[in-house]
C-alpha cells in the first residue's frame, strides 16, 4: 500500500478527487492540518461523497507530528526545482509520496531539510503553473503501482 500525503490542501475538491484515487489504488491518504476547507464541505462531498466513507484516511495535526510519524518511514517530496525525476525512482510498498499546497507548494524549510527527498515530474515552462494537484498525484502513484506490479 502506498501513502499519498497532502501537505495543508486548500481545495476540497482535489481532496476529494484524491480521496476517489486511493480508495481505487488501495493506498492510503493523509491529510496534514491546516485545512482551509472543512471535511463535511459540499465540494468535497461533490469530488467524493459516495464512498468518502470506504477512503482509508489519516489525519495529522500539524506538520511538524507529520514528520515526526514518518521519521524513521521511506519518504518522497514531489515538487520541483530538481532534477530527479519521478520514474527514476525505485518505489516500495509503504512509500510515502508528499505534494505540497496547490499553490505554494511544500515549504522551502521542509524543502532545504530533505533535499535529497526531493522528486520532479517533468513539465515545460510554456506557463508559470504547475500540473493540477490531483493530478500529480495520479501520475507520481500509478508509476509507484506500475513499478510494484499494481499489486493492490
Amino acid at each position: 500500500m502506498f501513502n499519498i500525503v497532502l501537505l495543508a490542501p486548500e481545495y476540497p475538491g482535489n481532496v476529494g478527487n484524491i480521496g476517489r484515487t486511493c480508495v481505487l489504488t488501495k493506498s492510503r491518504l493523509h491529510l496534514v492540518r491546516p485545512f482551509k476547507f472543512d471535511l463535511s464541505d459540499k465540494s468535497l462531498k461533490k469530488a467524493g461523497i459516495d464512498y468518502w466513507d470506504k477512503v482509508d484516511l489519516t489525519i495529522h495535526d500539524s506538520i511538524e507530528e507529520f514528520l515526526e510519524f514518518i521519521k524513521d518511514k521511506n519518504f518522497y517530496l514531489v515538487e520541483t526545482g530538481t532534477d530527479k525525476v519521478y520514474s527514476d525512482v525505485e518505489f516500495k510498498d509503504g512509500d510515502y509520496l508528499i505534494f505540497g499546497r496547490e499553490r505554494e507548494g511544500i515549504d522551502n524549510d521542509i524543502l532545504d531539510r530533505y533535499y535529497q527527498k526531493i522528486i520532479t515530474i517533468p513539465m515545460t515552462k510554456e506557463i508559470d503553473r504547475s500540473l493540477n494537484l490531483a493530478n500529480s498525484v495520479s501520475i507520481v502513484l500509478y508509476e509507484a503501482l506500475r513499478q510494484n506490479k499494481f499489486n493492490f
